[in-house]
């Protein structure tokens, strides 16, 4: 049992241990609208360490959509190594259809998401059509408006959807991000809901182990005692670095940060987070308040 979770200032002290970090984007890197200077500053001093970076991103996007906007947002290509993101992973799943969930699927989707997120499905061979009757399967990348849309919008959708018995396509397994102070809901909580009646799910991204097989095969033989994660959600970041078996970094001014009481530049409280952690079995390292070296 986790009594308490040790409290970092940076990575300065410990980053000698490891040859390759696995790091989140929303919470960690940016908000959704403006980069984390310190953060920007670490990746900097990763590549200094000669730390192998790579962004696990649980986008529903092609990773060359997220390059670009994070160019928007002032964080150059050159500060990482490499970036994976969900929609990465959905595609190479959605080509391959090497299980018989994917295998199954047929070729005709029904989409469900923003526009922004459309090009998801560029260039693969299937099909979209607009209605649930003349669908094989479904695509969620998020709500059509997470302004102003919730879980509890769908439940005529996800109804039809089971009574039709559609197998449910989810590119990013996140329940919620933080878009500037705000916190907007994800396709993994309309996933989780079609779950919960009965629905046939298959998710893409963190925390599921097929995201970190991804990253370990672009890092060249490292040892996974030698490769640290950070993240600011427990159930995905957190859960997915216990799952893979390499250190795990919380960082606290992200999603949980009202749920643990932390105030913007607030030491954590490392029992408050322990607490938190034994609800779920998560397992982090240590904690931060925030990406800094």
């Amino acid at each position: 049992m986790i009594d308490d979770v040790p409290i970092l200032p940076g990575f300065r002290g410990i980053a000698g241990r490891y040859r390759a970090a696995i790091l989140d984007l929303w919470g960690v890197i940016h908000n959704g609208l403006e980069a984390f200077p310190s953060a920007v500053a670490c990746l900097g001093r990763f590549r200094d360490a000669k730390i192998r970076t790579l962004l696990l991103s649980n986008a529903p996007r092609r990773s060359s959509e997220v390059v670009q906007r994070l160019v928007e947002l002032g964080i150059p290509r050159s500060a990482y190594d490499s970036i994976i993101t969900s929609g990465d992973l959905t595609r190479a799943a959605l080509t391959a259809r090497g299980d018989g969930f994917h295998a199954g699927l047929g070729r005709r989707y029904f989409r469900l998401g923003p526009e922004r997120d459309w090009g998801l499905m560029e260039a693969l061979d299937y099909t979209v059509v607009d209605r649930l009757s003349t669908a094989s399967f479904i695509v969620v990348t998020g709500l059509l408006d997470d302004d102003t849309e919730t879980v509890a919008d769908y439940g005529a959708f996800l109804a039809e959807a089971l009574e039709r018995d559609l197998p449910l396509i989810c590119a990013n397994p996140d329940h919620e991000v933080q878009r500037g102070t705000r916190h907007v809901p994800c396709a993994g909580q309309l996933a989780a809901a079609y779950e919960r009646l009965g629905g046939r799910v298959a998710y893409h991204g963190k925390p599921h182990a097929a995201a970190y097989a991804a990253c370990f095969a672009t890092f060249d033989g490292i040892e996974r005692h030698q490769v640290f994660a950070v993240g600011d959600s427990l159930r995905t970041d957190i859960a997915g670095a216990n799952g893979a078996g390499v250190d795990g970094y919380f960082i606290t001014s992200g999603i949980h940060a009202a749920e643990l009481g932390i105030a913007p530049g607030e030491t954590p409280d490392g029992a408050k987070i322990a607490a938190a952690c034994r609800v779920g079995g998560y397992r982090p390292q240590a904690a931060l308040a925030a990406l800094r070296w």
